[in-house]
């Protein structure tokens, strides 16, 4: 798959743009940010949607990211600086609920309300064995969820998601797993982001977030990443 550059940029407008905005993005909306014509942006628009990295949502104008899109762009994210003005609060935030705990399960689950406040997601994560779940209503308030049959998946993939962690064990320090590449609930079009830290309960704890497909990654991944490290440095 060869992409220019900026289709690159066109397709990280798109997703960062439908994050926001939860409405399909058109051709006039990024003409006016790239300074080329609709007709342009439309030709680039046809190349990300045969590399399968967008589509069009019914008869609407606008263009959505696939699964396969959100996974490009997530590849392709450099790290981020946690210290940036953008997540300097979000670090705060965090610091302060886990920081004020003095037993481990208390810290855990400081950290998890902290992501939940942070991100609007669903946030997680084990306890000696149990999933902790936290911000349940958060989750459900965002647009997606509108349809009862995702929330019904959702249900679903939550229901096995404590024994799927224990038998799985992902391995990465940060792992993400966006729409149709959840082992569980693969139809419930949500991503799963979570870090792996070592705490006293086990060397295989985890915390993290559970959204729609459309979230701003970036954030996402940096608080959860920076949520397990501090976890793993103070327990």
């Amino acid at each position: 798959m060869e992409i220019t550059e900026r289709q690159k940029a066109i397709l990280c407008q798109i997703i960062e743009e439908y994050a926001e905005t939860a409405s399909p993005v058109g051709s006039v909306t990024l003409a006016k940010l790239f300074g080329v014509s609709p007709a342009t942006i439309r030709a680039e628009m046809a190349r990300l949607e045969a590399f399968g990295l967008i589509a069009q949502p019914h008869t609407s104008a606008g263009r959505v990211p696939t699964d396969a899109g959100y996974r490009f762009y997530v590849n392709n994210l450099e790290d981020q600086d946690e210290q940036l003005p953008a997540l300097q609060k979000g670090t705060h935030v965090l610091e302060v609920r886990v920081g004020a705990q003095s037993r481990a399960d208390a810290a855990i689950r400081g950290a998890v309300d902290a992501l939940v406040e942070l991100t609007g997601n669903l946030g997680l994560a084990t306890i000696d064995g149990q999933l902790y779940l936290a911000g349940m209503s958060r989750l459900f308030n965002q647009p997606e969820f509108m349809d009862n049959r995702r929330v019904q998946a959702v249900a679903k993939l939550l229901d096995n998601l404590e024994p799927w962690l224990r038998e799985a064990a992902p391995g990465e320090p940060l792992n993400i797993f966006i729409g149709h590449e959840n082992p569980i609930g693969r139809n419930s079009e949500v991503s799963l982001v979570v870090s792996k830290f070592r705490s006293p309960y086990s060397d295989r704890s985890y915390i993290g977030v559970l959204g729609p497909t459309r979230q701003n990654y970036s954030k996402v991944m940096a608080l959860v990443r920076h949520a397990g490290n501090m976890l793993e440095d103070i327990l």
